[in-house]
């Protein structure tokens, strides 16, 4: 058996080919389809290949993978004998994935179906969008503070009251121009994301596993779809605690010898999407009644909010797992809550309006809003009595 590494850039890959024990660079290939192609038809069906996990690696590993007997995608930022060598380059690098993969060192990445990966690039493709949108109004305000402008009495700036007073304002030509143009950018970024939006739709309201995301208060599709596009299949995570540790929500520990360990700030380490929209989904399910809020309340009592928010995120995700894993809804769930997301995820993929039609449903929110309750109390009963360690000075 051989054991191939390669260095990937942009235009080309460095390969080196480890045999015996021993490790040696074979030179460069291209990174087109048609060189990587011909070097993979002369590949071994035995062979095993490894590259680290950049932009371009999945495209290769996908051409590589049908004529070998295995394809690795390293961690980058976990290969240390790459990052701390004292000599880099892309031979050595490239000898060094090699040897570390005959070794079985290499701490592995998962490589997600396309079904998963298409999930990936569009709730990617969203947060950037959302992310150049929240720069431009920056920059709309950041024109208002440059003018001495106050901000009107107004509860959306960049909606149709906020821009009539914009229109009104009275600024230096190239001003003007500023604040005219980021408003035409954020009417294309908004359009952007509607675009966006009934795509992640179609394809929540086509997934069994996000629809049953959505029974849980303070989920939305847009949380959904991250969640179910960081995890791929759950029965990758055997425990609640791993998919808590990949989505960077666990806390770090120190311990060394006979001294107590420390248990200090979250890891921060993994799917910072997935992070980001769990904590704000823990914003939104504090403020319905259920366990998740008397959990909230008894955690903020003792560490401040900042702390209990993403303690609440962390059960969200342990939460998740287990709706995952046993295939159920949330049992405190709000039917008439979650028939309101689902009408709003199809209207927003073209399903045509109701009007003038009643819902044929029966209306259970009084008796849903009761268990929730009912629920809350007896979390806060039930912890009422737990003995509570004193905070470290």
């Amino acid at each position: 058996m051989r054991y191939l590494g390669l260095d990937v850039h942009r235009d080309f890959c460095e390969v080196a080919i480890c045999e015996r024990g021993r490790a040696r660079s074979i030179g460069r290939i291209a990174s087109t389809r048609d060189a990587l192609e011909l070097f993979a038809a002369s590949l071994a069906p035995d062979d095993r290949v490894v590259l680290e996990s950049t932009g371009n690696a999945l495209a290769i590993a996908t051409i590589l993978r049908g004529h070998v007997a295995d394809v690795v995608l390293a961690n980058p930022m976990q290969v240390r004998a790459i990052s701390h060598a004292k000599v880099k380059n892309d031979r050595v690098d490239a000898r060094t994935l090699a040897e570390l993969l005959a070794a079985d060192l290499l701490p592995q990445v998962w490589i997600a179906d396309e079904p998963t990966r298409v999930l990936r690039r569009l709730t990617s493709r969203r947060t950037q969008l959302v992310r150049q949108r929240t720069r431009t109004k920056n920059e709309v305000s950041a024109v208002l503070v440059r003018n001495l402008i106050a901000r009107p009495d107004v509860s959306d700036l960049f909606g149709k009251a906020g821009r009539q007073w914009m229109a009104t304002l009275v600024l230096p030509v190239d001003e003007r121009h500023t604040l005219d143009g980021c408003l035409r950018q954020i009417d294309f970024l908004g359009e952007e994301l509607a675009v966006i939006d009934r795509a992640i739709a179609e394809h929540v309201l086509a997934s069994s596993d996000m629809r049953r995301l959505l029974t849980i208060p303070g989920v939305d599709a847009t949380t959904a779809a991250t969640m179910m596009a960081t995890i791929g299949r759950i029965q990758r995570f055997p425990t609640p605690r791993q998919l808590v540790g990949y989505v960077g929500l666990d806390a770090r520990v120190r311990q060394s010898g006979n001294h107590p360990a420390r248990h200090g700030r979250i890891s921060k380490q993994g799917a910072s999407a997935a992070r980001h929209v769990l904590v704000q989904a823990a914003w939104a399910a504090i403020k319905t009644p259920g366990p998740l809020h008397a959990f909230y309340r008894r955690v903020k009592a003792r560490r401040g909010a900042q702390i209990a928010i993403v303690a609440v995120a962390r059960k969200l995700a342990i939460l998740i797992w287990h709706l995952l894993t046993k295939q159920r809804d949330y049992a405190y769930q709000r039917p008439q809550l979650v028939a309101r997301k689902l009408r709003r995820l199809e209207l927003q993929t073209g399903a045509p309006p109701r009007r003038g039609q009643r819902a044929s449903h029966p209306n259970t929110e009084p008796a849903a809003l009761q268990r929730a309750r009912l629920a809350e109390a007896r979390y806060a009963d039930l912890t009422s009595n737990w003995q509570t360690r004193p905070l470290r000075a």
